[in-house]
């Protein structure tokens, strides 16, 4: 399947330290890169010429030194996206093989077979600086940036600080953190309410659920209670049950062909019901309060809790 015609950000970054969150979160941008037709690059955090300049190898012993050790895991995040990216697009032969040779950005080569044969262009990208800053960067332009749930930063993750939740409030772009591998048959989860980021998280899950093939089910937790509704008349904002059938209409509307359905629950927190959906969730998409101020409460307390892949939108 080729990107749609005019399609403006049509790269998926994906952050590799290595670790094994970090493949998985490889896998997963395949998958989505290969389904979409979309360009994948893998971006590498060289925190080292942080803190050090004695970054080359060791005399008398060879592949060794840190900025070979930066370039042997960027080619190794490289060949396994090639391979994520064949293995989804049904392309036969073995992963296209090399990776970078500097520490300068590097461009990948068409997955083998080519786009007629479902392949996409596979490359990676190596920078010098905190992850957080040098993910951002690379996302700059992307359509979504996809980072695993823990890792990113390697030995220096607790020096780093959370790298999740930085990008939580800062991506450029969505930004999709990996837990676990797909799960098939199991939805993608919004939740809903009377904000100006819902619209946007709730088109960001439409999109979503299409692009995974799979249903959409919409939560909306109600915080009011009986006699606390003040506003009247046309141009008050939607509440409750009706604000829900708006935004299932919505969804419908925009996307015909999707199973869309909604779940009203009321007077408990909004993150304890939506981790509690999590748990049957492909995918949990929320949006953010205010991008460049932090993710907010409950997009934290979901990071740090769900059990599924959490979608943050922007």
């Amino acid at each position: 399947m080729s990107a749609p015609a005019g399609q403006e950000r049509a790269t998926v970054v994906v952050g590799y330290d290595g670790s094994e969150a970090a493949q998985l979160a490889v896998r997963w941008a395949a998958e989505h890169a290969a389904a979409g037709g979309y360009k994948l690059r893998v971006a590498h955090a060289w925190v080292w010429p942080v803190f050090t300049k004695n970054l080359g190898p060791v005399k008398g012993v060879a592949g060794s030194g840190l900025r070979h050790s930066a370039e042997a895991i960027l080619a190794e995040g490289v060949e396994l996206a090639r391979g994520a990216a064949q293995a989804a697009s049904g392309v036969s032969g073995a992963p296209v093989s090399g990776g970078p040779a500097s520490g300068a950005p590097v461009s990948g080569a068409p997955v083998s077979g080519g786009p007629a044969s479902g392949g996409i262009d596979v490359g990676g990208v190596m920078e010098a600086g905190l992850p957080a800053q040098v993910l951002r960067d690379a996302a700059r332009d992307a359509r979504m940036l996809v980072v695993g749930s823990r890792g990113i930063g390697g030995v220096l993750g607790q020096l780093a600080g959370s790298v999740c939740l930085e990008l939580a409030g800062s991506s450029p772009c969505p930004l999709m953190v990996i837990r676990r591998p797909r799960r098939p048959g199991h939805p993608v989860v919004v939740g809903v309410d009377a904000s100006s980021r819902s619209p946007v998280a709730l088109a960001g899950a439409v999109r979503l659920a299409s692009a995974l093939g799979t249903s959409l089910q919409l939560i909306h937790v109600d915080p009011t209670r009986p006699g606390t509704r003040e506003e009247h008349g046309r141009h008050a904002p939607f509440q409750g049950q009706e604000l829900l059938d708006h935004a299932v209409y919505e969804a419908r509307k925009s996307a015909p062909g999707l199973d869309v359905s909604g779940v009203l629950k009321a007077d408990h927190a909004a993150a304890r019901e939506l981790l509690a959906a999590a748990d049957e969730a492909d995918v949990l998409v929320l949006g953010t309060h205010n991008p460049g101020a932090g993710p907010g409460n409950t997009v934290s307390a979901v990071l740090h809790k769900a059990h599924c892949n959490v979608l943050i939108t922007r």
